[in-house]
């Protein structure tokens, strides 16, 4: 009799272990379809908006702490030190 109630609570725990495992999976498969839905509802959105980009650059710019921009030139190089961070205009 012990026996046989072993194997019966070792087939429950198998059973409880696949099904736990297949809603873990279902979870996983859910917070992944969201996450491309979040990340297909923010690739689209700079699209035909102009303004956002330059609002993000604009917003990067204002929360800078003091780096530097070097800006490519026609002739290749960057403009170097054109203004030092931190520094006002004179």
């Amino acid at each position: 009799m012990r026996a046989r109630a072993k194997v019966t609570l070792a087939e429950a725990e198998d059973k409880a272990n696949v099904a736990h495992a297949k809603a873990e999976g279902l979870a996983d498969i859910k917070r992944a379809k969201a996450v491309a839905e979040a990340n297909r509802i923010i690739g689209e959105s700079p699209k035909n908006n102009e303004e956002y980009p330059r609002y993000i650059w604009i917003k990067g710019l204002q929360e800078g702490k003091g780096e530097r921009i070097y800006i490519p030139t026609e002739a290749g190089p960057p403009i170097l030190e054109a203004g030092k961070a931190g520094e006002t205009d004179r």
